[in-house]
């Protein structure tokens, strides 16, 4: 069993998105300046932790077969709640606190109408996406804040401090992924929640309440979002009325990239942060090679496209 094991791992999605970073971290190393630069490769972990964050709630989500557009425009409205309240004097504890509180309020209103009311998930967030994003405009008036009067040294510490030569986003994804990694494996709702995503009907047989699941999952997801938003915020000193547009897609690219089957029922934590640091690294050196910035969304896209084909056929061939 264990030999049989061994050889599946290299079967996963996992072990092909490490060979594929390997190969583009010598790629990009070989052929810019600055790419295996500490002070780079510090941004590169910076980017990677917001990401990796939001992508795991993403991954319990998609578990569910269900997904959430809504992410960007979520992480925008903590951003702007955490860059006021930061303004205002707040103590760094009641701000992270309202990160965390507002994230799984927006992301209750998902769950509400996905779980109790039925409505398909894409349609869901694509209507509080938009509405989010208005809101985000409305609060911050079309100005910036956190660039005069700029944000208090303590905010910010959380998103640019170091702890032990690493940053400390880092530590908090690496925290949350052995967290969630126990979670999802050991703990009777993260084996629901897989339950649900594989089949729900017979999930609901077995006395599962899909309802409650499905719920639950998008107020995690819209707390985890609450998190990467106050990180954001504090990491980048600034938030204005674009802080997260197109964030979701970043986030969704790295959870189906990391082998979270977009049709549900299958997915990992650790696949997912993989995936989040293949699409920093895709990005990171289109950046340094001065490719346009186009290609970047066309590129992230191509991936979404990729993975989500490959997660068909494999259910396909399961099937037969």
């Amino acid at each position: 069993m264990k030999k049989n094991s061994f050889f599946r791992f290299f079967r996963t999605r996992e072990f092909t998105v490490t060979i594929i970073l390997l190969l583009l971290v010598i790629l990009f190393g070989m052929t810019t300046k600055n790419f295996l630069n500490p002070s780079n490769i510090r941004n590169l972990l910076l980017q990677v932790s917001t990401i990796g964050i939001a992508s795991i709630g993403m991954t319990t989500i998609i578990i569910t077969a269900g997904i959430d557009v809504s992410a960007g425009s979520i992480l925008g409205i903590v951003a702007v709640v955490a860059g006021k309240t930061a303004l205002s004097g707040y103590p760094i504890w009641l701000i992270f606190l309202l990160a965390l509180l507002v994230g799984a309020l927006l992301g209750s209103l998902n769950g509400f109408i996905i779980g109790f009311i039925g409505i398909p998930p894409i349609l869901v967030t694509l209507g509080t996406m938009s509405f989010l994003r208005a809101m985000v405009y409305q609060l911050l008036g079309g100005k910036w804040i956190g660039s005069y009067p700029p944000f208090p040294d303590s905010f910010r510490k959380v998103g640019t401090g170091v702890f032990y030569g690493i940053p400390i986003p880092v530590w908090i994804m690496l925290g949350l992924v052995l967290i969630f990694m126990y979670y999802l494996r050991y703990r009777p709702t993260g084996r629901y929640i897989y339950a649900t995503g594989n089949n729900i009907e017979a999930a609901r047989v077995s006395g599962i309440s899909v309802k409650k699941i499905l719920f639950f999952v998008y107020i995690l997801a819209g707390m985890l979002y609450g998190v990467a938003g106050y990180i954001m915020a504090s990491r980048t000193g600034i938030v204005q009325t674009n802080t997260g547009a197109g964030f979701e897609l970043s986030v969704i690219a790295a959870t189906v990239l990391g082998g979270t089957n977009i049709l549900g029922g299958e997915g990992t934590v650790v696949g997912s942060i993989l995936g989040a640091l293949l699409v920093a690294v895709i990005k990171n050196g289109m950046i340094l090679m001065n490719l346009p910035a186009l290609l970047e969304g066309l590129i992230v896209g191509a991936i979404i496209i990729g993975s989500v084909i490959a997660d068909i056929l494999k259910t396909r061939e399961g099937k037969r």
